[in-house]
């Protein structure tokens, strides 16, 4: 088992910026390709990015090409999102979730990933 928390969200305005965290308590870390997903009110929830192992393969939704980075601290146990340049369509509920099976490469489909946190909310103001 593994245990997500995200912290990190808040109330931006538009053009501003936040940055995510998501800690992992359980098994060992670095065995999982971690990823963040999101869900805005009344839409599916969606990939967002994701990253392998050691932080060596990282891929992004177009959506958020060029303004999200996710990294991570294997030492602490640690997945973040910097979210830059930040839009009103980017308002919504922030999964950070982990994938043991995929840890090499990560993978940008929802149902790879078998551990999920809670979600922290990211509102956007215009």
């Amino acid at each position: 088992q593994v245990q997500l928390v995200e912290s990190g969200g808040g109330l931006v305005q538009a053009g501003g910026s936040l940055r995510l965290s998501c800690a992992a308590s359980g098994r060992t870390f670095s065995n999982y390709a971690m990823a963040w997903f999101r869900q805005g009110s009344g839409k599916e929830r969606e990939f967002v990015g994701r990253i392998n192992w050691n932080g060596g393969l990282r891929s992004y939704a177009d959506s958020v090409k060029g303004r999200f980075t996710i990294s991570r601290d294997n030492a602490k146990n640690l997945v973040s999102l910097q979210m830059n340049s930040l839009k009103p369509e980017d308002t919504a509920v922030y999964y950070c979730a982990a994938d043991g099976r995929r840890a090499y490469s990560g993978s940008g489909n929802i149902n790879d990933y078998d551990y999920w946190g809670q979600g922290t909310q990211v509102t956007v103001s215009s």
